[in-house]
């Protein structure tokens, strides 16, 4: 699947893959918050250009979600292709908050609110964003996301 930065947007491309299904078919609700998190995983490694894993494993930095907040509009089933994508609504000394999309085509299937926390891993408490990091967010915080519109 591919991935692409349209203005400030990062945009990613997924397969409902079977193993995100229930029964019937439709994405379990909760898949989407692992799929979240693999955007946000993406967005570092592909839309920043820095290495997630390395963060984690050498500098012992973590992003978890402090807040999320998170609408369903039309499910997604097996075997489409949805779109993510992720936008920075603000910055703050510790914490981002995201904006997160998905789409199938020009239909809106979720919307989300995500807040990560720079955590230090070893001690477990919030720690400041890297200023190098946060330089490399701030491309990604627009003036104003438009929610009702999708580019493609």
């Amino acid at each position: 699947m591919s991935s692409r930065i349209i203005g400030d947007t990062f945009f990613t491309d997924r397969l409902i893959r079977f193993s995100y299904c229930d029964p019937a078919g439709i994405v379990f609700y909760p898949q989407y918050f692992v799929m979240f998190n693999g955007l946000v995983e993406d967005w570092f490694n592909q839309g920043l250009r820095v290495d997630f894993a390395g963060y984690i494993t050498k500098q012992r930095r973590g992003w978890p979600m402090a807040a999320l907040n998170c609408e369903f509009m039309v499910p997604s089933k097996i075997g489409e292709i949805i779109t993510l994508s992720l936008k920075v609504e603000s910055l703050g000394r510790s914490s981002l908050k995201l904006r997160v999309g998905c789409h199938n085509e020009a239909q809106e299937r979720v919307r989300a609110n995500l807040v990560l926390v720079t955590l230090d891993l070893d001690s477990g408490r919030s720690v400041p964003l890297p200023d190098d990091l946060r330089q490399k967010m701030m491309s990604f915080q627009g003036s104003k996301l438009d929610t009702n519109s999708y580019d493609t």
